[in-house]
C-alpha cells in the first residue's frame, strides 16, 4: 500500500495542477515544448498538431508543462534571451505574454488545486450529508464531561451554556473545536451561562498527544467537554458547495496557524511531513478504503496549492512576486537579480525537502525516539 499510495496521490494531483497550467495558457495563445506526466526519461508520447509533446515519464510522481521560452520545467526564464528575441521566438512565448495573462497562467496551477478539494468536499457533502446537533437548541451546552476535563477542573459544570471564547461568538459546538483543536497549553477565557447568569472562567487547554490506529502521533489541544449528539441532514448541491468552501477555509486557517506556531516555537519542527510522511500517510489512507484516501487527497491537494503559492522563487508563488514588482515598476526585475534570486529559491527548495525528509526518515519507527 505504501508503494502504491504515494504515486496514485502525487501522480494525479500534480498532473492537475499542471494541466490548470497548460489549460489557461492555450486559453491565451501561449504554445506548451512538452506536458509531462511524471519526470525523468519519456517512456512513451507523442506529439499534437500545436506541437506539444505528451509524455508518459519513468518517475509517476507528478509531472510539468514546458512553455515555449522556458529555461526549464519550472518556468524559469532566458534571461539574455527575452529582450533578443525575434518576432517569430516572440510567438506564443510565455515570458512575451502580457503580464496579466502570466500572472492568471502561474496562478491556474494552485487554484486547479483547490479546485480539486472543493470537488471532493462538496461531494462528500452532497452524498452523505452535513453534521448538525440533534437538538439545535443544546448544541452550546455542556452535557457532560471526559474522564480528564481541563474545562471541569477550570470551574465549568454539566448545564453551562458556552456564550464566547475569547470574545468570538460561540454559535454551535464546532465553534468551541475551532479555538481549541490547534491551541495546546494556551488559556482561553469562556464566557459561560449558568442559571440565568453571565461569567467568565479561564480554562488552560489540555495539551494533548493522540495516536491513530497506525501509530501516527500528533499533538493536539482538548477540554474534555461533549454537547448533544450529532445527527446527518441531507444537503443540495449549492449548500454543498457552500459547505466545501467553509471547510476549505478552516483547513487553510489550520495550515497558516500550524506554520506561525512552528516559526514562534510552539510546535516542533518535528511535526513537518515531507515525502517520506506523505507516503506513508497515503498508504494508510488507501488501506482504509477509497474514501478515506479520497479525502486526504483532497487535505493534499489544499496543501500543495498553499505551497505552491508561497512567494519564493521557482514556485508558484515566487513567479506572481516577481509579476507584483514588475507591476510596481512598470519594467522586469533585471536579468542579473532574476537569475540569482531564481537560483537561490531553488535553493532554498532544495534545502527544505533534505531538512523535511531527514525528519521523516528520523521519524520512522526503526530509529526508535
Amino acid at each position: 500500500m505504501y508503494i502504491l499510495g504515494f504515486p496514485l496521490l502525487l501522480g494525479p494531483l500534480v498532473t492537475l495542477h499542471e494541466l490548470g497550467h497548460y489549460l489557461v495558457g492555450r486559453w491565451f495563445g501561449v504554445k506548451a515544448e512538452a506536458f509531462s506526466v511524471g519526470f525523468g526519461k519519456e517512456v512513451w508520447g507523442w506529439t499534437d498538431g500545436r506541437g506539444t509533446r505528451w509524455k508518459l515519464s519513468a518517475i509517476p510522481l507528478g509531472g510539468y508543462v514546458q512553455f515555449k521560452g522556458d529555461m526549464d520545467p519550472a518556468s524559469i526564464p532566458h534571461p539574455d534571451k527575452i529582450d533578443e528575441a525575434s518576432a517569430q521566438e516572440r510567438d506564443g512565448s510565455f515570458h512575451h505574454a502580457s503580464l496579466g495573462k502570466r500572472a492568471l497562467i502561474v496562478f491556474a496551477g494552485p487554484a486547479m488545486n483547490v479546485l480539486v478539494t472543493l470537488a471532493i468536499f462538496a461531494s462528500f457533502f452532497a452524498i452523505y450529508g452535513k453534521p448538525v446537533a440533534a437538538d439545535p437548541e443544546e448544541t452550546t451546552v455542556i452535557t457532560r464531561f471526559a474522564e480528564e476535563s481541563a474545562a471541569r477542573a477550570a470551574g465549568l459544570e454539566i448545564g453551562d451554556r458556552m456564550i464566547a471564547i475569547d470574545g468570538e461568538p460561540v454559535a454551535e459546538f464546532q465553534d468551541v473545536a475551532d479555538q481549541v483543536l490547534m491551541y495546546p497549553g494556551r488559556t482561553i477565557d469562556m464566557e459561560i451561562e449558568r442559571e440565568g447568569e453571565r461569567l467568565t472562567l479561564p480554562v488552560r487547554i489540555a495539551d494533548i498527544e493522540e495516536a491513530d490506529r497506525f501509530g501516527n502521533k500528533s499533538r493536539i489541544g482538548r477540554i474534555g467537554i461533549y454537547s448533544s449528539e450529532l445527527a446527518v441532514e441531507e444537503v443540495g448541491i449549492g449548500e454543498s458547495i457552500g459547505l466545501a468552501f467553509v471547510q476549505t477555509g478552516k483547513l487553510v486557517d489550520m495550515m497558516v496557524t500550524g506554520i506561525k506556531q512552528i516559526i514562534v516555537g510552539d510546535r516542533s519542527v518535528k511535526e513537518l511531513g515531507g515525502p517520506v510522511t506523505i507516503g506513508k500517510f497515503a498508504g494508510e489512507q488507501l488501506s482504509m478504503g477509497p474514501l478515506a484516501f479520497i479525502n486526504f487527497a483532497a487535505l493534499i491537494s489544499l496543501n500543495l496549492a498553499f505551497i505552491n503559492l508561497l512567494p519564493i522563487p521557482a514556485l508558484d508563488g515566487g513567479h506572481l512576486a516577481f509579476y507584483a514588482a514588475e507591476a510596481v515598476r512598470r519594467k522586469p526585475l533585471g536579468p542579473k537579480s532574476t537569475e540569482v534570486a531564481y537560483r537561490a529559491g531553488v535553493a532554498l527548495v532544495l534545502a527544505l525537502m533534505v531538512f523535511v525528509t531527514f525528519i521523516d526518515i528520523a521519524k520512522l519507527p526503526f530509529f526508535g525516539n
